[in-house]
């Protein structure tokens, strides 16, 4: 079991980097209380991730693994690398003004809480524009 936990830690800390967020507990802890709907993870407890001492329950996996792209298989046990992770940071890079990135860097001040809260709202207005752009009209 113990090499599971090196090996989930080795692959946490890669593609974090492949997504292009430092391999951090800092940033671990902030980036996936955004995204968990769960009881949020402690600096201490995404840090024990990073050594490779615990592993995250599924639900965790997989709010890990929708975030940074890659398969919750691809972050327990390895394997070939995610292209997800690495087209979405390409996208990012390329894609986005300096407009896009002061209201990013705004939204990354916000308290847990409201980044949550807006997070949703932004989700929900793509899942309405993408049901719009797919019905055909009579």
């Amino acid at each position: 079991m113990e090499d599971a936990k090196k090996q989930f830690a080795n692959q946490l800390r890669e593609a974090m980097i492949a997504a292009g967020y430092a391999p951090k507990p800092a940033v671990l802890e902030r980036e996936f209380n955004t995204r968990h709907w769960g009881k949020p993870m402690s600096l201490h407890g995404v840090r024990l991730w990073l050594l490779g001492e615990t592993m995250p329950d599924f639900r965790k996996m997989e709010t890990l693994s929708k975030w940074l792209g890659v398969s919750v298989q691809q972050l327990s046990y390895g394997g070939p690398s995610g292209h997800a992770a690495e087209l979405r940071r390409a996208r990012w890079d390329s894609g986005i003004g300096y407009e896009d990135r002061d209201i990013f860097e705004a939204f990354l001040k916000l308290p847990v809480p409201q980044r949550k809260i807006i997070r949703e709202v932004i989700l929900t207005f793509a899942k309405v524009h993408g049901e719009a752009a797919t019905t055909v009209p009579e």
